[in-house]
């Protein structure tokens, strides 16, 4: 059976810290993976924010994940404080791709819990269709 594998690519652009909620944990007593997709879309979101955007206003547009895979590494528990690191992969002419590695310190060890991509498009939701990656979001991504 073929395993993802995600790359991570160059150097980060952010970084956000959020902690495990108890209504992260799954009868297995460690985070879902319904969870992990949550708290990567609570990361983007920080991430935005820090710049004044949000998913609906990138610099005049707004997004749509079209993908995304996670390669889980570790489990993580409650009270880990999860710290999630954004990377820019590629940027296209309508989207990009976002990576994430999410880590704790765990008993004085910095541990790797999974790593994470997400291809968002930019999008014109009033016209329904794809639309230009804005140059303002440009700089952001390649940091």
């Amino acid at each position: 059976m073929a395993r993802i594998k995600i790359e991570i690519p160059g150097k980060p652009i952010g970084s956000v810290n959020i902690p495990v909620r108890i209504t992260d944990i799954n009868y297995g007593n460690h985070v879902g993976n319904d969870s992990i997709v949550s708290i990567i879309h609570e990361a983007r979101a920080q991430w935005l924010k820090s710049f004044n955007y949000s998913e609906m206003d990138m610099a005049g547009v707004s997004s749509i994940m079209s993908d995304l895979a996670v390669e889980y590494k570790r489990e993580s528990l409650y009270g880990d404080v999860l710290e999630i690191t954004l990377y820019a992969g590629e940027i296209s002419r309508v989207g990009f791709d976002l990576f994430y590695t999410l880590e704790t310190n765990r008993n004085g060890n910095k541990l790797l819990i999974a790593k994470a991509k997400t291809g968002i498009v930019c999008f014109d939701y009033e016209n329904k269709k794809v639309v230009t990656v804005p140059e303002k979001l440009k700089t952001i991504l390649v940091g």
